[in-house]
């Protein structure tokens, strides 16, 4: 003989009138009744009731870009104001002036770095460069020196081999317009494309990125050195 079976009855479940809510991943289901739990939304909008942030669209465009960059620099002037520059990204080699601000407007802490911003003030005026803008570069990295801003490395656009570079760019905002250096590096080792330089303790730190063939990523941490 076999086992005495057990018969099991499910309540059947209880289904509030009218058409079913929206489906959202934190739902909770149905409450004691089938009334739906307070929680429960109803709505885009009251899936996220806290307004958080957003983006105003503002008045300019710029021209089409992708993996540029962008440096906040002031202008010069002894009532300095602000300038947005977008680098990059296109086939152009100028930058572009996405905004204004006039003095007063924007309150930094710009990092301090007396020793760096030297050596490149003399970079500039040393006639080792050549003035040359980042002509069709992307995903270069981009930091702040005080009145400069610091390119290296990137993806150009205008080769089909040898894409991924170790040139230094550096612009100089002291002047009206800003003037754009071009310093060619010799170590291809030192091809980056995807990387991120950051300012810290008065050093410029190489971080990240792929290599010269555009897929190896890089382990190494560098440290900007300029022969002047």
């Amino acid at each position: 003989m076999g086992e005495p079976s057990t018969n099991i009855t499910l309540p059947p479940i209880r289904l509030p009138p009218g058409p079913m809510p929206p489906f959202y991943p934190w739902q909770r289901g149905w409450g004691k009744g089938g009334t739906p739990l307070n929680s429960f939304p109803k709505t885009p909008a009251q899936a996220c009731p806290v307004r958080i942030l957003s983006y105003k669209e503002e008045s300019y465009h710029s021209v089409s870009r992708s993996g540029h960059c962008a440096a906040l620099l002031p202008t010069p002037g002894p009532r300095p104001g602000h300038q947005l520059l977008l680098v990059g990204g296109c086939s152009s080699a100028e930058p572009e002036v996405a905004g204004h601000w006039s003095y007063g407007r924007i309150k930094e802490e710009p990092s301090v770095a007396p020793r760096l911003t030297e050596q490149l003030a003399k970079l500039v005026s040393s006639g080792q460069g050549s003035p040359q803008g980042p002509r069709g570069l992307r995903h270069q990295s981009c930091s702040v020196v005080g009145p400069f801003a610091v390119l290296f490395g990137g993806e150009t656009l205008t080769r089909a081999r040898d894409t991924v570079c170790n040139d230094l760019y550096v612009c100089d905002a002291r002047t009206a317009p800003p003037l754009w250096f071009h310093f060619p590096c010799a170590d291809r080792a030192l091809k980056r494309v995807g990387h991120r330089t950051c300012l810290w303790n008065d050093q410029l730190y190489l971080v990240g990125g792929f290599g010269e063939d555009g897929r190896t990523a890089s382990p190494q941490v560098c440290t900007l050195d300029l022969f002047i």
